[in-house]
């Protein structure tokens, strides 16, 4: 059951509940096992931008949560008070024409099995570098993340796990998934079109945008293709424009010429009588593909790079859609590891969301791709899991409110967040690990810091320590940075007010000199939620 052997690399790359209380108690102790599992394998579970977010009391006000999502199911968390802002509804942050996606990867959803997951198939194959009969030693394992633990449940377990990723995604303000199809039978297509689904019977208005994966795809007629995506977006969820076009989004759709793709697109018309709105993504789009594509396209999107510094051409990139009548997809992106394929970016702590967020905004895209929700394989998830919580997907939503309303929500709650790695970046790894991650070319420089990032309602005095260092710093009102030098041990970060503690964080996971297996992946944690 290993993950397919895509390759996203390029000059920019890159099933029902049964009530409360037995979940609750099943999920608890799965947690707590799997955590000793963890132990026991050695594996560590372990600038800001230009434009000026508003301090407290600045920017529009926002609306009463009812007109919000439904009742969350089990193992569900709304955000609540968990956010330094409220979070308009549902219905406001849909109002105008700006889209949010997340990128979904069915090879991980939050069960492969239906195991306790102490003893499920990510633990046993996917963390353990010993997994899969070996054949992810030489890299130290496959995965250095997992979704967070959800409970066996009876019934249709597989459709109840996708509805409750469902909810968390529309829960953070999202429009949909962009749905990576990976294949045209088997488990990874049956799981494709349960999540159609899962999408309809949660919020019919949940989009499924259809993403045909090119590196992945074993055809090369494009009638065959055709007929699959034609199936898919029968379903009630798939993403339409208004006008009813079916919206197809190819990854990597340079693998295949405007030819090809004109004659998919004919095939959609004459055999299904589905007229469709052609958005492809490239690994690398320049003026010429642009211009051979604008025919046959309604828009344009790309990959997109994983690290805080080189995003400027991302407005030459909206700015040539823009001027070819296209709307544009931006990629917004946590970070980027790779254990499998031996190479990670830099992701500077929180600087690569924040910087990508903040490119989408100013240079007014149209829509916007979460890159990715759940590829765990990649360490690019915004998905909740264990090593981060829904702390990215937290601090996602504060940008996104802005890209959707066109205002910054007002700071209402004092909340922290703290990032940092459980290793230093250059640290060698001591569990016999062959093939280690080296920096991608274009990458910021690596770094060995701790953030602090701060949604303060008034100024507070910030009181931290990283492995036996403390440090004191006054912090603004509104959102801030701070760094501090990454140390061995554990880190905390508390807001003080007139002497009085207003959040508090920890990050459980202790920085190791001498770590098991190299983990490049910036772990997160919030003031906002429990840990």
């Amino acid at each position: 059951m290993s993950e397919p052997r895509r390759s996203r690399s390029g000059s920019h790359r890159r099933r029902r509940g049964f009530g409360i209380v037995g979940p609750l108690l099943a999920f608890l102790v799965s947690a707590f096992l799997l955590v000793g599992v963890c132990a026991a394998t050695g594996i560590a579970w372990d600038r800001f931008p230009t434009t000026r977010p508003p301090a407290a009391g600045e920017g529009r006000g926002t609306v009463a949560v009812g007109d919000g999502p439904a009742a969350a199911g089990p193992g569900d968390e709304l955000p609540g008070r968990a956010l330094p802002f409220d979070l308009p509804g549902t219905a406001t942050l849909r109002a105008g024409p700006k889209l949010v996606f997340a990128h979904y990867f069915t090879p991980y959803p939050l069960s492969l099995d239906n195991a306790d997951p102490a003893t499920d198939y990510y633990a046993r194959n996917y963390l353990d570098p010993a997994g899969e009969n070996g054949r992810h030693q030489a890299y130290g394992g496959l995965l250095r993340d997992r979704p967070l633990p959800v409970p066996p449940r009876p019934g249709d377990w597989e459709l109840a796990n996708l509805q409750q990723e469902v909810r968390t995604a529309r829960a953070a303000g999202l429009d949909g998934f962009t749905l990576d199809l990976l294949a045209l039978s088997g488990p990874h297509r049956d799981r494709a079109e349960l999540m159609m689904r899962a999408a309809r019977s949660v919020d019919p208005q949940f989009k499924v945008m259809l993403m045909p994966d090119m590196t992945a795809l074993r055809t090369d007629d494009p009638g065959v293709l055709a007929d699959a995506v034609a199936a898919l977006g029968a379903q009630p969820s798939a993403h339409r424009l208004a006008d009813g076009r079916l919206v197809v989004s190819p990854f990597k759709a340079e693998e295949k010429d405007v030819a090809w793709w004109t004659r998919f697109l004919d095939a959609l018309r004459t055999r299904h009588g589905i007229r469709t709105a052609l958005v492809p993504l490239f690994l690398d789009l320049d003026d010429a593909r642009a211009a051979a594509f604008a025919p046959i396209s309604h828009g344009f999107s790309e990959w997109g790079s994983r690290s805080y510094v080189g995003q400027e051409g991302s407005a030459r990139d909206v700015r040539r859609a823009h001027g070819a009548g296209k709307i544009w997809m931006q990629p917004v992106s946590v970070q980027d590891t790779r254990p499998l394929q031996g190479v990670y970016d830099e992701a500077g702590n929180t600087a690569t969301l924040r910087t990508t967020w903040t490119r989408a905004i100013e240079d007014e895209a149209d829509w916007v791709q979460l890159t990715t929700w759940n590829d765990y394989a990649e360490g690019s998830h915004f998905a909740p899991s264990v090593h981060h919580g829904h702390a990215y997907l937290d601090i996602s939503a504060y940008y996104l409110t802005r890209f959707k309303t066109g205002s910054w929500p007002r700071i209402v709650r004092d909340v922290l967040y703290l990032t940092a790695r459980t290793q230093f970046a250059a640290a060698a790894p001591t569990g016999g690990q062959s093939v280690l991650m080296a920096l991608r070319p274009g990458s910021a420089p690596a770094r060995d810091t701790v953030e602090v990032l701060s949604f303060l309602t008034a100024p507070a005095s910030v009181r931290t320590t990283v492995g036996t260092a403390a440090h004191t710093y006054e912090a603004p009102v509104g959102p801030h940075t701070t760094l501090l030098p990454l140390r061995p041990g554990t880190g905390t970060a508390e807001a003080l007010r007139e002497g009085r503690s207003v959040a508090t964080v920890e990050l459980p996971y202790p920085v190791r000199q001498q770590p098991t297996v190299q983990d490049l992946q910036y772990q997160a944690a919030t003031s906002g939620r429990r840990p």
